[in-house]
């Protein structure tokens, strides 16, 4: 079993600052987890406490149903795959791929083996007499992950493995590393910043910010049921519009006053707001870019804008549209005709809202 249990986790250095809070998660045996978080969230800090390369301040630490705190690295069965490669420049491929077996003094056959095996996954056969410095970014990246393949750990860390490659390499990589974790079929923990990464990666995504978690979830459920501002915020690009207003009954049915209009949501979303006391107070309302259209659908939530800001990517434009002196961005088809400083009609998708608390910042709007 190569099962992860954090339970109560905290980490304070000798300073006093706290850089992780009550961390509690439980890996299961061969799942893909997701640490995602913007800089200083504490995410790799986690990820070397489980690897023992820092200290745990407070909390246990299983590996299995082993209690790992006051265990060396070497001796928790872990491998970890840093960002930088950590290769030994003078030691060919084959030769830093195998000196971990070499320490463990393994028998030369079954290194031989093992390296082979390896490099014949990571398409490194024809590597293993170059040395880093005759190999590319993604070469060498291999050679990390192979070095780490041929220890055959119970649990596989990566921290931040793909940040130093090319946006094209990156994407590369990233579908050999889930392929590689479904061959091997062992636990793997991933940590990045970036959470176009962390999308398609993981089996469960654990999004942290200051230290905390945030939200632990899937990664389809964290995109369209966030669990508060921050976690709307941070998944998905761009990100979500957010704009103030209040929720009314009229009529018997459901509206939002915002930029200057009463627009109408539906009666299901208004009757969790309703019971939850949100009637005629302040509340954020957040609509994601790509549920903004410049074409009219039945039921559609309209606002008109100065087009202030265009991005054109291709398949699509991200609009930056003026409404009452606030910013909204919408992703529109690029076969839609879109002038900068003209006026705009678009349509919010009201099946796609979310409604945040402005003081506890909390998705106000899930059942």
């Amino acid at each position: 079993m190569s099962k992860v249990t954090l339970k109560n986790i905290n980490k304070i250095y000798e300073n006093g600052f706290q850089a992780v809070y009550d961390f509690n998660l439980e890996i299961a045996d061969e799942e893909f987890v997701v640490f995602v978080g913007p800089s200083g969230c504490g995410k790799s800090t986690t990820l070397r406490m489980v690897a023992g390369l820092e200290e745990i301040t407070s909390g246990e630490l299983y590996i299995g149903d082993t209690l790992v705190n006051d265990v060396e690295p070497k001796n928790r069965d872990i491998a970890m795959v840093f960002q930088n490669y950590a290769l030994y420049p003078h030691m060919t491929v084959k030769d830093n791929m195998s000196y971990a077996l070499k320490v463990a003094r393994v028998p030369k056959a079954e290194i031989d083996q093992k390296v082979q095996a390896a490099a014949k996954i990571l398409g490194l056969e024809d590597y293993l007499d170059n040395k880093p410095k005759e190999l590319s970014g993604g070469q060498r990246q291999r050679v990390a992950l192979g070095r780490a393949i041929v220890r055959n750990p119970k649990v596989f860390l990566m921290d931040e493995p793909l940040s130093n490659l090319d946006a094209k390499l990156r994407v590369q990589m990233r579908a050999e590393i889930i392929k590689l974790h479904e061959n091997l079929k062992t636990t793997f923990i991933y940590v990045t910043h970036d959470q176009t990464e962390a999308m398609p990666m993981g089996d469960r995504i654990v999004i942290m910010k200051d230290g905390y978690i945030q939200q632990v979830d899937k990664p389809d459920a964290v995109y369209f049921k966030p669990y508060n501002l921050f976690v709307a915020g941070f998944i998905g690009s761009p990100q979500m519009n957010f704009i103030d207003g209040q929720v009314s009954l009229v009529n018997e049915k459901y509206q939002i006053d915002i930029l200057g209009q009463s627009l109408p949501i539906p009666a299901d979303k208004g009757k969790i707001l309703e019971k939850n006391g949100y009637l005629d107070k302040d509340i954020i309302m957040g609509i994601r870019p790509e549920h903004i259209y410049a074409s009219d659908r039945p039921t559609n939530m309209p606002l008109e804008g100065r087009v202030d800001f265009l991005e054109l990517l291709g398949s699509e434009h991200h609009v930056h549209l003026m409404v009452n002196d606030q910013e909204i961005v919408a992703r529109i088809n690029s076969d839609v005709l879109v002038e900068r400083e003209k006026l705009l009609e678009v349509f919010i998708d009201p099946d796609k809202i979310h409604f945040f608390d402005p003081e506890t910042e909390l998705n106000v709007s899930l059942e």
